[in-house]
Protein backbone atom coordinates (compact mmCIF):
# COMPACT_ATOMS: atom_id res chain seq x y z
CA UNK A 1 0.00 0.00 0.00
CA UNK A 2 2.83 2.41 0.85
CA UNK A 3 4.52 1.60 -2.44
CA UNK A 4 1.31 2.34 -4.35
CA UNK A 5 0.84 5.65 -2.55
CA UNK A 6 4.46 6.65 -3.19
CA UNK A 7 4.06 5.90 -6.91
CA UNK A 8 0.81 7.88 -7.07
CA UNK A 9 2.40 10.84 -5.28
CA UNK A 10 5.42 10.77 -7.60
CA UNK A 11 3.20 10.69 -10.69
CA UNK A 12 1.02 13.49 -9.34
CA UNK A 13 4.05 15.64 -8.55
CA UNK A 14 5.50 15.01 -12.01
CA UNK A 15 2.20 15.94 -13.67
CA UNK A 16 1.87 19.10 -11.60
CA UNK A 17 5.41 20.20 -12.49
CA UNK A 18 4.76 19.66 -16.19
CA UNK A 19 1.44 21.47 -16.07
CA UNK A 20 2.98 24.42 -14.23
CA UNK A 21 5.79 24.67 -16.79
CA UNK A 22 3.32 25.31 -19.62
CA UNK A 23 2.79 28.97 -20.47
CA UNK A 24 -0.98 29.29 -20.14
CA UNK A 25 -0.98 32.29 -22.50
CA UNK A 26 0.59 30.32 -25.36
CA UNK A 27 -1.26 27.01 -25.32
CA UNK A 28 -2.01 25.90 -28.90
CA UNK A 29 -5.67 26.38 -29.76
CA UNK A 30 -5.78 23.29 -31.98
CA UNK A 31 -3.72 20.14 -31.48
CA UNK A 32 -3.92 17.34 -34.06
CA UNK A 33 -2.56 13.86 -33.38
CA UNK A 34 -1.70 10.94 -35.64
CA UNK A 35 -2.16 8.11 -33.16
CA UNK A 36 0.33 5.51 -34.39
CA UNK A 37 1.89 2.39 -32.89
CA UNK A 38 -1.04 0.41 -31.49
CA UNK A 39 -0.12 -2.75 -33.36
CA UNK A 40 3.57 -2.57 -32.45
CA UNK A 41 2.67 -1.96 -28.81
CA UNK A 42 0.62 -5.17 -28.81
CA UNK A 43 3.28 -7.16 -30.67
CA UNK A 44 5.93 -6.22 -28.10
CA UNK A 45 3.71 -7.79 -25.45
CA UNK A 46 2.78 -10.86 -27.50
CA UNK A 47 -0.80 -9.66 -27.69
CA UNK A 48 -3.13 -9.51 -30.71
CA UNK A 49 -3.13 -6.19 -32.59
CA UNK A 50 -6.66 -5.44 -31.43
CA UNK A 51 -5.37 -5.21 -27.85
CA UNK A 52 -3.27 -2.24 -28.91
CA UNK A 53 -6.29 -0.49 -30.42
CA UNK A 54 -8.28 -1.03 -27.24
CA UNK A 55 -5.49 0.38 -25.11
CA UNK A 56 -5.02 3.28 -27.51
CA UNK A 57 -8.63 4.34 -27.13
CA UNK A 58 -8.10 4.69 -23.38
CA UNK A 59 -5.28 7.14 -24.12
CA UNK A 60 -7.67 9.32 -26.14
CA UNK A 61 -9.71 9.83 -22.98
CA UNK A 62 -6.63 10.77 -20.93
CA UNK A 63 -5.28 13.16 -23.53
CA UNK A 64 -8.67 14.78 -24.13
CA UNK A 65 -9.17 15.48 -20.43
CA UNK A 66 -5.67 16.90 -20.05
CA UNK A 67 -6.08 19.05 -23.17
CA UNK A 68 -9.30 20.41 -21.72
CA UNK A 69 -7.58 21.12 -18.43
CA UNK A 70 -4.78 23.22 -19.93
CA UNK A 71 -6.99 25.20 -22.30
CA UNK A 72 -6.65 23.54 -25.71
CA UNK A 73 -9.75 24.41 -27.72
CA UNK A 74 -9.70 21.67 -30.39
CA UNK A 75 -8.16 18.19 -30.30
CA UNK A 76 -8.34 16.32 -33.60
CA UNK A 77 -7.32 12.65 -33.50
CA UNK A 78 -6.75 10.44 -36.55
CA UNK A 79 -8.89 7.44 -35.63
CA UNK A 80 -9.30 5.62 -38.97
CA UNK A 81 -8.10 6.60 -42.42
CA UNK A 82 -9.60 5.84 -45.82
CA UNK A 83 -6.57 3.60 -46.39
CA UNK A 84 -7.13 1.56 -43.21
CA UNK A 85 -9.82 -0.52 -44.95
CA UNK A 86 -6.91 -2.54 -46.40
CA UNK A 87 -6.30 -4.11 -42.98
CA UNK A 88 -7.58 -7.58 -41.96
CA UNK A 89 -11.36 -7.76 -41.52
CA UNK A 90 -11.11 -8.95 -37.91
CA UNK A 91 -9.04 -5.88 -37.04
CA UNK A 92 -11.41 -3.51 -38.85
CA UNK A 93 -14.44 -5.07 -37.16
CA UNK A 94 -12.84 -4.53 -33.75
CA UNK A 95 -11.89 -0.93 -34.53
CA UNK A 96 -15.44 -0.21 -35.67
CA UNK A 97 -16.76 -1.32 -32.28
CA UNK A 98 -14.46 1.03 -30.38
CA UNK A 99 -16.36 4.31 -31.00
CA UNK A 100 -19.52 2.80 -29.53
CA UNK A 101 -17.71 1.43 -26.48
CA UNK A 102 -15.64 4.55 -25.96
CA UNK A 103 -18.37 7.13 -26.44
CA UNK A 104 -20.90 5.22 -24.33
CA UNK A 105 -18.55 4.81 -21.36
CA UNK A 106 -17.01 8.28 -21.68
CA UNK A 107 -20.25 10.21 -22.27
CA UNK A 108 -20.91 11.15 -18.61
CA UNK A 109 -17.40 12.61 -18.36
CA UNK A 110 -17.75 14.33 -21.72
CA UNK A 111 -20.80 16.11 -20.36
CA UNK A 112 -19.17 16.89 -17.03
CA UNK A 113 -16.04 18.22 -18.74
CA UNK A 114 -18.10 20.21 -21.29
CA UNK A 115 -16.34 18.40 -24.16
CA UNK A 116 -18.05 18.51 -27.53
CA UNK A 117 -17.65 15.55 -29.91
CA UNK A 118 -17.33 16.16 -33.64
CA UNK A 119 -16.39 13.91 -36.54
CA UNK A 120 -14.79 14.54 -39.91
CA UNK A 121 -14.75 11.89 -42.62
CA UNK A 122 -17.17 9.85 -44.69
CA UNK A 123 -19.60 8.33 -42.21
CA UNK A 124 -21.80 6.82 -44.92
CA UNK A 125 -19.46 3.88 -45.40
CA UNK A 126 -19.22 3.01 -41.71
CA UNK A 127 -21.19 0.14 -40.17
CA UNK A 128 -24.59 1.27 -38.91
CA UNK A 129 -23.74 0.67 -35.24
CA UNK A 130 -20.57 2.78 -35.55
CA UNK A 131 -22.28 5.63 -37.35
CA UNK A 132 -25.23 5.66 -34.94
CA UNK A 133 -22.94 5.74 -31.89
CA UNK A 134 -20.96 8.64 -33.32
CA UNK A 135 -24.05 10.60 -34.36
CA UNK A 136 -25.58 10.08 -30.91
CA UNK A 137 -22.47 11.45 -29.17
CA UNK A 138 -22.31 14.42 -31.53
CA UNK A 139 -25.95 15.25 -30.85
CA UNK A 140 -25.76 14.82 -27.08
CA UNK A 141 -22.62 16.95 -26.69
CA UNK A 142 -23.37 19.64 -29.29
CA UNK A 143 -24.03 22.33 -26.68
CA UNK A 144 -20.84 21.71 -24.67
CA UNK A 145 -18.64 24.80 -24.75
CA UNK A 146 -15.10 23.78 -23.84
CA UNK A 147 -12.86 21.38 -25.77
CA UNK A 148 -13.91 20.12 -29.21
CA UNK A 149 -12.85 16.46 -29.47
CA UNK A 150 -12.76 15.94 -33.22
CA UNK A 151 -12.45 12.38 -34.54
CA UNK A 152 -11.10 11.89 -38.07
CA UNK A 153 -12.97 8.69 -38.91
CA UNK A 154 -12.85 7.16 -42.39
CA UNK A 155 -10.98 10.33 -43.27
CA UNK A 156 -8.51 11.03 -46.06
CA UNK A 157 -7.15 14.46 -46.91
CA UNK A 158 -6.93 13.81 -50.66
CA UNK A 159 -10.60 12.82 -50.79
CA UNK A 160 -11.49 15.89 -48.73
CA UNK A 161 -9.60 18.19 -51.12
CA UNK A 162 -11.10 16.54 -54.21
CA UNK A 163 -14.59 16.94 -52.76
CA UNK A 164 -13.87 20.59 -52.07
CA UNK A 165 -12.80 21.10 -55.70
CA UNK A 166 -15.99 19.39 -56.90
CA UNK A 167 -18.10 21.57 -54.59
CA UNK A 168 -16.46 24.76 -55.84
CA UNK A 169 -16.81 23.62 -59.47
CA UNK A 170 -20.53 22.99 -58.98
CA UNK A 171 -21.02 26.41 -57.40
CA UNK A 172 -19.13 28.13 -60.23
CA UNK A 173 -21.19 26.22 -62.81
CA UNK A 174 -24.42 27.19 -61.01
CA UNK A 175 -23.31 30.84 -60.76
CA UNK A 176 -23.25 30.75 -56.95
CA UNK A 177 -19.67 32.01 -57.01
CA UNK A 178 -17.45 33.58 -59.66
CA UNK A 179 -14.11 32.11 -60.70
CA UNK A 180 -12.31 35.20 -59.45
CA UNK A 181 -13.85 34.70 -55.99
CA UNK A 182 -11.79 31.57 -55.40
CA UNK A 183 -9.01 32.11 -52.87
CA UNK A 184 -7.56 30.25 -49.89
CA UNK A 185 -10.26 31.44 -47.51
CA UNK A 186 -13.07 30.37 -49.82
CA UNK A 187 -11.42 27.00 -50.48
CA UNK A 188 -11.10 26.37 -46.74
CA UNK A 189 -14.85 26.85 -46.41
CA UNK A 190 -15.41 23.78 -48.57
CA UNK A 191 -13.33 21.54 -46.31
CA UNK A 192 -14.65 19.37 -43.47
CA UNK A 193 -12.90 21.67 -40.98
CA UNK A 194 -14.50 24.83 -42.31
CA UNK A 195 -15.55 26.10 -38.88
CA UNK A 196 -12.39 25.00 -37.04
CA UNK A 197 -9.10 26.88 -37.04
CA UNK A 198 -6.11 25.09 -38.60
CA UNK A 199 -3.96 23.01 -36.22
CA UNK A 200 -1.21 24.90 -34.43
CA UNK A 201 0.57 21.69 -33.44
CA UNK A 202 0.65 18.29 -35.14
CA UNK A 203 1.90 15.31 -33.11
CA UNK A 204 2.77 11.88 -34.48
CA UNK A 205 3.68 8.98 -32.25
CA UNK A 206 5.67 5.75 -32.85
CA UNK A 207 8.71 7.23 -34.60
CA UNK A 208 7.21 7.47 -38.08
CA UNK A 209 8.03 10.72 -39.90
CA UNK A 210 5.21 11.19 -42.36
CA UNK A 211 1.79 12.85 -42.60
CA UNK A 212 -0.20 9.87 -43.93
CA UNK A 213 -2.86 11.82 -45.80
CA UNK A 214 -3.96 13.76 -42.70
CA UNK A 215 -5.17 17.38 -42.87
CA UNK A 216 -2.70 18.21 -45.64
CA UNK A 217 -4.25 21.56 -46.49
CA UNK A 218 -4.81 22.53 -42.86
CA UNK A 219 -1.29 21.80 -41.54
CA UNK A 220 0.53 24.01 -44.05
CA UNK A 221 1.98 26.07 -41.18
CA UNK A 222 1.46 23.74 -38.22
CA UNK A 223 4.39 23.00 -35.95
CA UNK A 224 5.31 19.31 -36.20
CA UNK A 225 6.35 17.17 -33.23
CA UNK A 226 7.41 13.54 -33.55
CA UNK A 227 8.07 11.02 -30.82
CA UNK A 228 9.19 7.38 -30.72
CA UNK A 229 6.61 6.69 -28.01
CA UNK A 230 3.93 4.24 -29.15
CA UNK A 231 0.42 5.63 -28.86
CA UNK A 232 -0.78 3.33 -26.01
CA UNK A 233 2.21 4.58 -23.95
CA UNK A 234 1.52 8.25 -24.71
CA UNK A 235 0.26 10.23 -21.71
CA UNK A 236 -0.15 13.70 -20.23
CA UNK A 237 3.60 13.98 -19.69
CA UNK A 238 4.31 13.52 -23.40
CA UNK A 239 1.62 15.98 -24.42
CA UNK A 240 2.99 18.53 -21.97
CA UNK A 241 6.47 18.02 -23.45
CA UNK A 242 5.14 18.54 -26.98
CA UNK A 243 3.43 21.77 -25.92
CA UNK A 244 6.52 22.98 -24.09
CA UNK A 245 8.57 22.43 -27.27
CA UNK A 246 5.88 24.19 -29.30
CA UNK A 247 6.08 27.19 -26.97
CA UNK A 248 9.83 27.50 -27.60
CA UNK A 249 9.36 27.89 -31.35
CA UNK A 250 8.97 31.09 -33.34
CA UNK A 251 6.05 30.88 -35.75
CA UNK A 252 6.74 33.15 -38.71
CA UNK A 253 4.23 31.86 -41.27
CA UNK A 254 6.68 32.52 -44.10
CA UNK A 255 7.69 35.99 -42.86
CA UNK A 256 10.74 37.19 -40.96
CA UNK A 257 11.12 37.05 -37.22
CA UNK A 258 10.42 40.42 -35.62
Amino acid sequence: MLEMFTKWRANKKRSDIEHNSIDATRVPNHVAIIMDGNGRWAKKRNLPRIAGHGEGMKVVKKVAKYSNKIGVKVLTVYAFSTENWKRPKTEIDFIMKLPEQFLTSFLPELMEEEIQVRVIGDLNHLPNHTRQAVEKAVEQTKNNKRLILNFALNYGSRVEILNAVKGISDDVKNNNIALEDINEELFSNYLLTKDIADPDLLIRTSGELRISNFLMWQIAYSELWFTDVLWPDFDEEHLAKAIQDYQQRKRRFGGLQS
